[in-house]
């Protein structure tokens, strides 16, 4: 029996010191961090702006790699069929993760069970605009507007399934407000009609939308959190603008890192630290701000938790548009 149980205490000192050396050897050489967006995108900013001092902390290159196509789905099911080693992770976002499964019927992916969640890196919220000139100043009088004129209102964004289309259907559900989305190929398209006057309203994230508002272009009615931004505290929430419920149903965006699914715990837990420090970093923080995001990350474990709850809620927000997988 004594015997038995040295060879079992044995085999656990082995097993810690194997993996220990392993996360001591690990990295060896460059790491690839693909990003499903092009160049230029918010998405991709941040992984360039993250990069470097990643790359300086962890002793070797990490190098941004855009690998776009089918709403982010390309990139994505790369790292959910990489091999499990650390040398290949990927940005997911809400878009890829929590809104894809639910427009894609054949996507080749799993969003929960295909991925080891390494840490989010940023949390953002969209913020609805309408043209300076719209005789709307509120939230409260764009559904009253809306309700009065059901054939004249129209909401922009990026695309069908895109994070601000759901934000204008859910607008739509919980206020009864009628009101036709007009899907363009991108926000930036969108922004210049809105601009313009040929719709009549558009959520966008804060980094373009309020460069938009303090030009004097667009007027901010609100933001799409569960709390004001920091960029523009004088903007309410859309629960403060009398939408109950909004805030419940997965309106805080994200962006973070995932690694191929049964990657070690000890490169999953390398990794989350070297991130972490470099999220709090001076320069990276800074480049953050310029972005309109708020740093957020968390332990893998904790991460993965949220994954799960936040997938429910996108999954509601999608049966409340009425969208089906295609």
């Amino acid at each position: 029996m004594k015997k038995q149980l040295r060879t079992i205490l044995l085999a656990g000192v082995f097993a810690l010191l194997a993996g220990q050396a392993f996360a001591q050897a690990y990295p060896n050489r460059p790491i690839r961090w693909l990003v499903p967006y092009s160049a230029g995108g918010p998405a991709d900013l941040l992984a360039r702006a993250v990069a470097p001092t990643l790359g300086d902390q962890l002793g070797v290159p990490v190098v941004v790699e855009n690998r776009v196509g089918a709403g982010g789905g390309i990139a994505m099911d790369a790292i959910a069929k990489a091999a499990p080693d650390g040398y290949m992770i990927g940005l997911g976002l809400t878009g890829t993760q929590m809104i894809n499964p639910y427009l894609y019927s054949k996507l080749p992916y799993d969003p929960l069970k295909d991925f080891s969640p390494v840490t989010p890196l940023v949390s953002y919220t969209n913020v609805l605009l309408v043209a300076q000139n719209s005789p709307v100043k509120s939230v409260a009088e764009l559904v009253a507007y809306a309700k009065a004129n059901p054939d004249k209102v129209t909401f922009a964004s990026g695309g069908k399934g895109a994070s601000n289309h759901l934000q204008g259907e859910l607008l739509k559900a919980l206020t009864g407000a009628p009101m036709l989305h007009v899907p363009y190929k991108g926000n930036a398209q969108g922004i210049v009609d809105l601009i313009s006057g040929n719709v009549t309203c558009m959520f966008d994230i804060l980094a373009t939308g309020l460069a938009q508002v303090r030009a004097g272009k667009v007027r901010a009615l609100a933001v799409t959190g569960a709390k004001r931004s920091p960029y523009a505290p004088e903007i309410p929430t859309l629960a403060e603008a009398g939408v109950e419920g909004y805030e419940q149903a997965g309106s805080d965006l994200w962006i973070g890192v995932l690694a191929p699914p049964g990657t070690p715990k000890v490169i999953v837990d390398r990794l989350h630290a070297e991130f972490d420090k470099t999220m709090k970093s001076p320069a990276v923080t800074e480049r953050v701000r310029s972005l309109h995001y708020d740093t957020w990350t968390l332990p893998p474990e904790e991460f993965a938790a949220y994954l799960r709850t936040d997938y429910l809620k996108w999954g509601n927000v999608t049966r409340l548009a009425g969208l089906k997988p295609e």
